[in-house]
């Protein structure tokens, strides 16, 4: 069985008019997956939201302190904005950030809970994969793939397999568990794409890198997965698995230059849940409403074994209707992308690079 964690916390306004983040998306995951009918009392599971002292396991208690205080006053200072790089347009200050960032905590911990209990977990508001110890870092205030893995771990499992898809590397995860021999981190993300890490030659056998040239197609991912993904999972034969799914891979994302279709990152994460008793599920990015949505709809649909329909209902094609965005021109949007979940899919030719990359990292 699969459970979804999600809270009515993400339909309270958050990131203000003008930030990448600023549209719902949670709220209309949620919202489509009860129309289609994927979703009620047995499956969905209320997110908790983590404490002051969860919190400050992994981040620095100055800097929780320091959200925390921000939120209640509604104001930050300069020295404070620059010290923890929160009140910043990257990561804004807004009413209830605080109580946003440690429900999207308390939610991976109970994701990871759900997964030792043997389902698979789904909780699309996680994915904050860039937040770091001591500060926030590209839209992410906490990290809360962090605290899946940590819980996984308190569960005595020694052998965690991390992968992110998100076509921005997993940088605060991987920096996290580096020092972690129970940890392997695994990110397939766009070179030359901020945050500018996660290179080749800063691979070990516990961190794998795979920065992917631009234009990334189905073919392509694919080949990754049968030829890097599914191999580590064999190596390592992982206890649990938490992947970070971003949507942000995916074609017509503003923020990412790779083309993907949502059927190769379904067929990825269902290969994944074949490859262990225990898997969590998280979001990440994602900064084109429509393509974003219903990728994160069809993957909890398929997640829960369920057929996902040709057309959708009126009322779920309403919820893509009303999107809008500064960042994806009227012309180059699709009119599929308000009447169905899967995209047509993005074939093409394996560049030489890609294969010669995996055999490089095979080898390291």
């Amino acid at each position: 069985m699969a459970v979804y964690i999600g809270s009515e916390i993400y339909r309270r306004s958050a990131f203000g008019h003008n930030h990448p983040l600023s549209y719902a998306r949670q709220e209309s995951v949620l919202d489509m997956c009860r129309i289609l009918g994927w979703l009620d009392d047995r499956n969905f599971i209320i997110s908790p939201t983590a404490d002051q002292s969860t919190l400050t396991r992994f981040h620095d208690a100055d800097y929780v302190e320091a959200l925390k205080s921000a939120d209640a006053l509604g104001s930050v200072s300069v020295d404070v904005r620059k010290r923890y790089n929160f009140g910043t347009m990257e990561n804004p200050l807004f009413k209830g950030v605080f109580a946003r960032a440690a429900t999207t905590i308390g939610g991976s911990i109970e994701a990871a809970k759900q997964a030792l209990a043997g389902e698979t977990a789904f909780h699309p508001s996680g994915g904050t994969h860039h937040g770091l110890k001591d500060r926030a870092h590209g839209f992410c205030y906490f990290n809360d793939p962090v605290y899946a893995i940590l819980t996984l771990l308190d569960a005595g499992l020694e052998r965690i397999l991390y992968v992110d898809i998100d076509a921005h590397h997993g940088d605060g995860v991987e920096a996290a568990f580096l020092d972690d021999k129970r940890v392997t981190t695994l990110s397939v993300h766009e070179e030359n794409r901020w945050p500018y890490s996660g290179k080749m030659e800063n691979n070990t056998p516990g961190c794998i890198n795979l920065p992917v040239p631009q234009g990334l197609n189905d073919s392509e991912f694919l080949y990754i997965n049968n030829n890097l993904i599914r191999p580590t999972c064999e190596s390592v034969k992982p206890q649990a698995i938490v992947v970070t799914c971003g949507a942000d891979a995916l074609e017509a994302d503003p923020l990412s230059k790779m083309a993907l279709s949502n059927g190769a990152l379904w067929q990825s994460v269902l290969d994944m849940q074949q490859q262990t008793p225990h898997l969590v599920v998280l979001g990440g990015g994602g900064y084109n409403p429509w393509t974003t949505v219903r990728t994160w709809v069809g993957l909890w649909g398929l997640l829960g074994g369920n057929r996902l329909p040709e057309i959708l209902p009126e009322a779920a094609q309403a919820i893509l209707a009303r999107f809008d965005s500064d960042l994806i021109d009227e012309e180059d949007r699709l009119p599929e992308w308000t009447t169905k979940l899967e995209d047509k899919k993005a074939t093409g030719k394996i560049r030489g690079e890609i294969k010669q990359r995996i055999n490089v990292i095979l080898k390291t």
